[in-house]
C-alpha cells in the first residue's frame, strides 16, 4: 500500500523539488515536537522535549550561543508549539514567494538562499542582543528564538527585488504587485522590532537584507550560496551512490589516430566521470532544461 512515508520519499526523488522538501522538513520537525510534547506527560520522559527543543533554539546571549553554534541554522526549521499560526503563516508565505523564485532560478538556489537568510537573521539577532543596550538588557528575559521567518523574508525580498512587478491576486484587493506586499511585511517587522517579539522581527529584517543582497548579486552573475551547495554535495556523497556511467571514445575500425603528424579530434563531445557527475547534480538541482546544449550532448553521448 502506498503510504505517507512513500510520498515523503518521492518528494526527495523528484528533481527541482527543494521548495516542497524544505516545507516537509519544517512540518516534520513540528510533528516530532508535538509527539515529544505528548510523551512528556509520562514522568520518565518529561525532560525529553525541552532537551531536544533546546538544540533548535538560538539563544540571545553570545556565551550560551557558542555552546551550541549549530542553532544558527536549526532554529529556522523549528516553530512554536503554542501557536499553530506561526508555522502555518511561515509555510504559506514561503510557498507563495518561493514558487515565484524557484520557477526562475531552480531548487538549489532556493535552498542556498533559505540557509543564507536563516544565518543572516540569526546574526542580526545575536548582534542586536549583545551590542545594543536596549536589547542586551532584555537578553535573559526569554529562552531564545525559533522560526523560519528570516529565511522566508530572504526568499520574499529576493523574489520582489528580481521581479518587482509580479502580481499576486488577493481576495478583496485584486492584483497586487509583489514589491508592495513585501514592503508592507518589512515595515511591520520594523515597527515590531521594539515590541514583544523584537528578536523575531530583527531576524526578519536581517533575512530581508540578505535576500536583497543575494538578488542584486545574482543580477551581476554572482551566486552567494554556492558554498551551501558544495557542503550539501559533500554530505550527500556519503549517502548517495554516484553515477556509474563511464565514458570512453573508440575510433572506427580502419582509421588511424595519427595522420600527417596531427591527432584527429573526436567527432562528438565527450566528458569525464567528474563532468557527468556535475551534470547529473545540475539536473537534480535545477532540472534538465537548465543544461546547456554542450552539456546535453555530453550526457547523451555518455549514455550510449
Amino acid at each position: 500500500m502506498f503510504s505517507i512515508f512513500d510520498e515523503f520519499k518521492d518528494a526527495w526523488r523528484k528533481p527541482n523539488n527543494g521548495l516542497a522538501q524544505l516545507i516537509i522538513i519544517n512540518i516534520a520537525v513540528f510533528v516530532i515536537f508535538g509527539i515529544l510534547l505528548v510523551l512528556g506527560k509520562i514522568p520518565a520522559l518529561e525532560n525529553l522535549l525541552p532537551a531536544v527543543y533546546k538544540q533548535f533554539t538560538i539563544p540571545a546571549p553570545i556565551g550560551e550561543f557558542l555552546t551550541r553554534p549549530w542553532t544558527i541554522i536549526t532554529y529556522a526549521f523549528a516553530h512554536s508549539l503554542n501557536d499553530l499560526w506561526h508555522i502555518l503563516m511561515n509555510m504559506l508565505l514561503f510557498y507563495w514567494f518561493g514558487r515565484v523564485f524557484v520557477d526562475s532560478f531552480g531548487s538549489q538556489k532556493l535552498i542556498n538562499l533559505y540557509v543564507l537568510g536563516a544565518i543572516g537573521g540569526g546574526v542580526t539577532y545575536l548582534l542586536a542582543y549583545n551590542l545594543i543596550p536596549f536589547y542586551a538588557d532584555r537578553a535573559t528575559m526569554f529562552s531564545g528564538m525559533v522560526g523560519a521567518s528570516a529565511a522566508v523574508y530572504a526568499v520574499s525580498v529576493a523574489a520582489a527585488t528580481y521581479f518587482p512587478d509580479y502580481r499576486f491576486y488577493m481576495l478583496f484587493f485584486g492584483a497586487v504587485k509583489i514589491k508592495y506586499l513585501v514592503a508592507i511585511y518589512i515595515f511591520l517587522s520594523f515597527i515590531g522590532s521594539v515590541g514583544e517579539n523584537a528578536g523575531g522581527n530583527l531576524a526578519h529584517l536581517g533575512g530581508a537584507l540578505v535576500g536583497f543582497i543575494y538578488a542584486t548579486q545574482l543580477k551581476r552573475g554572482y551566486e552567494m550560496g554556492r558554498w551551501v551547495f558544495r557542503i550539501m554535495d559533500f554530505v550527500k556523497s556519503f549517502f548517495v551512490k554516484r553515477s556509474t556511467i563511464k565514458v570512453t571514445h573508440r575510433q572506427p575500425r580502419g582509421t588511424s589516430s595519427v595522420s600527417g603528424g596531427a591527432t584527429k579530434k573526436p567527432l562528438t563531445a565527450t566528458a569525464s566521470q567528474a563532468e557527468i557527475d556535475k551534470i547529473l547534480d545540475k539536473i537534480s538541482g535545477r532540472g534538465y532544461d537548465s543544461l546547456s546544449k554542450e552539456e546535453k550532448e555530453k550526457l547523451f553521448n555518455a549514455s550510449k
